[in-house]
């Protein structure tokens, strides 16, 4: 089953009102939410966290930093706030000692990225043996794949790639927002997509309010699990 990770973000920023955004989709049947380290204190993500925990619901922190320091930054925040994945940087090298003994299960970026919001550049050969890297260092336990933010490629096709090339989750991220996109990555064997910007920007049916939009989403991706 393809999984569904609300990011209670826009634009790669943690929305003003990410607290009372989480407290409308309690219940509606999310197993996963995340947010950036940007846009919000971690006094805020904590409290986001802890009320996640308490649904039994894991926590994502999405790191976009554009250097290596501020990187290990949003990685150390990620760990005092105590969220369960940590997705997206550039530097898995370094990062990996950072979460040794955590639990905290790691996906970087495979891919050249460049920018905030993150685009993601390179051919889809390319970026697939750069995951086959990345999925053999240890500490790292899948990828957040940007999709829909390469320029030119074939989201299937990339998609695909990448899956092929690794054996850990392969988390597909940034600017999804149809329904149509959910069935490419789910047939394409994503192992999960976010959706951020395109739920705060009601882009699916029942919005503009988030739990309606939610509940759509998990329709559909159930629909995709029964009809593969």
């Amino acid at each position: 089953m393809t999984e569904f990770v609300l990011m209670l973000t826009h634009d790669d920023v943690t929305v003003p009102n990410a607290r009372a955004a989480y407290e409308e989709v309690r219940g509606a049947g999310l197993r996963y939410v995340g947010f950036k380290d940007i846009g919000a204190t971690p006094k805020q993500l904590r409290a986001i966290t802890t009320a996640a925990h308490e649904d039994g619901v894991e926590v994502m922190l999405e790191v976009v930093s554009l250097t290596a320091d501020d990187e290990m930054r949003s990685i150390d925040t990620g760990i005092a706030i105590g969220v369960d994945w940590v997705l997206g940087g550039t530097h898995a090298d370094r990062a990996v000692d950072l979460f040794r003994g955590t639990g905290i299960r790691y996906c970087p970026f495979p891919g050249m990225i460049s920018g905030h919001p993150s685009v993601l550049h390179g051919s889809v050969s390319g970026i697939a043996e750069h995951a086959r890297a990345l999925s053999h260092l240890n500490g790292v336990s899948g990828l957040d794949l940007l999709v829909y933010r390469h320029p030119t490629a074939d989201p299937s096709e990339l998609t695909r790639a990448v899956v092929d090339a690794v054996t850990g989750p392969v988390i597909a991220a940034g600017s999804v927002c149809s329904e149509d996109q959910i069935q490419v990555l789910a047939l394409a064997g994503a192992w999960a997509f976010t959706i951020g910007s395109a739920i705060f920007e009601g882009c699916f049916s029942g919005g503009p309010a988030i739990r309606p939009q939610v509940r759509r989403v998990l329709d559909v991706v159930e629909a995709c699990t029964t009809t593969k």
